[in-house]
C-alpha cells in the first residue's frame, strides 16, 4: 500500500470524529470542515513519521486543536460571533442525538461564544475526555492554565447557558 492510500484510509477512518470536534471549535460546519481539511493537510506533508506515532488519533486531535488556535490568531480582529446554530442533521448528524430538547442548540451556541483557547480545552477535556495533562500537551501549555482556563470556560459556560436551560425544561 502506499503512503498516498494508507493516509486517505487513516484520514477517511477519523473524519467525522474530528468533523464533531472541529464544529465545537467553530461554532458552524463550513469552518469545521476546512479546519479538518487543514490538519489532514499538514498530517500528509509529513505522514511517514506520523503514521510511526504510537497515538495517530491523538496527534490528529492535537493538529485539529493547534490548528485552530492557530487560525484563530492570524484572524481574530474579524472574528464575528455566530447569530444562531445552524441544524444539526446536517454534516455531523448523530450530534446530540437524543436531546431533542433544544439543549444541544443552546449549549453549541454557548460553546460558540468562548474563547478560541478556552473553547479547545473545553472540547479536549469534556468532548474528548482528555486529562489536564493531556490536553496541556495538545494545546502546547501548562497544565496550570488548563485548569484555569477549564475554570474561567465553564464558569462562563455556567452563566450563559444557566437560565436557556431551565426554560427548556420548564417547556
Amino acid at each position: 500500500m502506499s503512503d498516498e492510500d494508507e493516509f486517505r484510509e487513516f484520514a477517511a477512518s477519523r473524519q467525522k470524529q474530528l468533523l464533531r470536534s472541529a464544529y465545537l471549535l467553530c461554532g458552524n460546519w463550513h469552518s469545521a470542515e476546512d479546519l479538518v481539511q487543514t490538519a489532514f493537510g499538514q498530517m500528509f506533508r509529513s505522514w511517514r513519521r506520523v503514521r510511526r506515532v504510537e497515538y495517530p488519533d491523538a496527534y490528529a486531535k492535537q493538529v485539529l486543536y493547534r490548528c485552530h488556535l492557530t487560525a484563530n490568531r492570524k484572524k481574530r480582529f474579524a472574528t464575528v460571533p455566530i447569530e444562531s446554530v445552524p441544524d444539526l442533521a446536517a454534516p455531523g448528524a448523530g450530534f446530540g442525538a437524543g436531546f431533542d430538547d433544544g439543549s444541544v442548540a443552546v449549549l453549541t451556541e454557548a460553546l460558540a461564544r468562548l474563547p478560541d483557547r478556552a473553547r479547545a480545552v473545553v472540547v479536549l477535556r469534556f468532548w474528548d475526555d482528555y486529562s489536564v495533562a493531556q490536553t496541556a500537551e495538545a494545546l502546547g501549555i501548562s497544565q496550570g492554565t488548563v485548569k484555569s482556563q477549564t475554570a474561567r470556560a465553564l464558569a462562563l459556560l455556567r452563566t450563559r447557558i444557566g437560565d436557556s436551560l431551565n426554560d427548556i425544561r420548564q417547556d
